[in-house]
């Protein structure tokens, strides 16, 4: 449904870099850069810009491929030096099988990778 969103950022070098390490773990790239903007690309859509703008603190759920995708995500998240905001694992009060991870990048943004666990579902 939606096609892209900008996620605005108050230091653009930092943020490039430390998103450029954090979605790499889940197959993203940056596909462009347009002055202090910078597109990320999950090999179908640029969806994600990171733009140097007044910051509004938000939230964004990444969709991972695998458990073990929301562990890397996180993982190295904390190691660019955002702030856990919840550790991997289920959060049935969501759904039976939503595995997920939280993390604060620098600017105070609530970054997400969940994965859909199927299994857990009756």
């Amino acid at each position: 449904m939606i096609a892209h969103t900008h996620l605005h950022v108050s230091d653009y070098e930092k943020s490039k870099a430390f998103y450029l390490k954090v979605l790499s773990t889940l197959g993203y790239s940056i596909s462009m850069e347009v002055g202090d903007a910078a597109g990320f690309f999950d090999g179908k859509n640029t969806d994600l810009w990171v733009v140097n703008d007044p910051v509004v603190p938000t939230h964004i759920a990444f969709e991972a491929k695998s458990r073990e995708e929301v562990h890397a995500f996180y993982d190295v998240a904390l190691q660019e030096g955002a702030t856990d905001n919840g550790g991997p694992g289920y959060r049935p009060h969501y759904w039976p099988g939503y595995y997920a991870a939280f993390v604060l990048d620098p600017d105070g943004h609530n970054i997400e990778a969940v994965w859909y666990d199927h299994s857990k579902v009756a």
